[in-house]
């Protein structure tokens, strides 16, 4: 019988890609912009915006806001800077209705393992609505313990910060070692849970933290989640 009780999952760029999605989604929005007038090339568009991505993070509310005061005051000259931001945020949100898309094997595999005794939650970074919005649109809510979502907004603390996944062991009264983090940043999603003994998995599928390290070694790299399925029939002797 497998001591595993649980497996919690980080969202971006371990349940869908959240780097092609993003640069789908961000092309589209500057494209809206230069639609309705504004007047600056795409490519040098697309940079300042990637660098106001970089300075204010991913989870920030404004980027279209920012990006405008950047851009120098002739291009956009007539122009209701209100009407630019809405309608990239209209070309963004249009996006996510077409391209927000969890992995294939995602939902095959979490079709399994909801047929198993394991819990199954989330812990994430961001914005508690944007994080709960991504696991609603790529369907993979049905497949989650309602009470083991840990949103760092919501819980007031955030990745690297251990305590965010001692806060998930113990709201749920569950050892760290019988529980699996999978995540795909290696300084967020495995030095933090190795820290507490939680058994770390590496998703190296892809993404913008494929090349970086962690301090500790994960207990277990995967390339998708029937790697994932394997491990726990194998090692944990999961019969599923």
């Amino acid at each position: 019988m497998s001591l595993l009780k649980a497996i919690f999952f980080d969202i971006d760029d371990t349940l869908y890609s959240t780097s092609e999605f993003a640069e789908v989604a961000r092309e589209r929005a500057i494209e809206a912009m230069i639609r309705m007038g504004l007047r600056m090339n795409s490519a040098d568009l697309k940079a300042e915006l990637n660098e106001v991505v970089t300075e204010f993070s991913s989870n920030y509310e404004y980027h279209f806001d920012k990006l405008l005061q950047r851009v120098p005051r002739r291009f956009i000259k007539g122009i209701n800077p209100a009407v630019l931001i809405t309608a990239a945020v209209v070309a963004y949100h249009d996006t996510k209705f077409q391209k927000l898309k969890a992995y294939e094997d995602v939902l095959e595999v979490l079709r399994v393992l909801d047929n198993t005794d394991l819990v199954l939650g989330i812990i994430t970074a961001g914005i508690t609505v944007k994080q709960i919005e991504k696991l609603i649109r790529i369907e993979v809510l049905e497949y989650i313990s309602p009470n083991a979502i840990f949103v760092s907004d919501q819980i007031g603390i955030s990745k690297p910060n251990v305590k965010l996944y001692q806060r998930a062991c113990s709201d749920l009264n569950l050892k760290p070692g019988t529980t699996m983090y999978v995540g795909d940043n290696p300084a967020n999603d495995i030095d933090p849970p190795n820290r507490i003994g939680m058994i770390t998995v590496w998703n190296k599928r892809g993404g913008k933290h494929l090349n970086r390290t962690s301090r500790s070694k994960p207990k277990y790299e995967i390339h998708n989640f029937w790697d994932l399925l394997d491990i726990l029939r194998e090692d944990f002797k999961l019969e599923v």
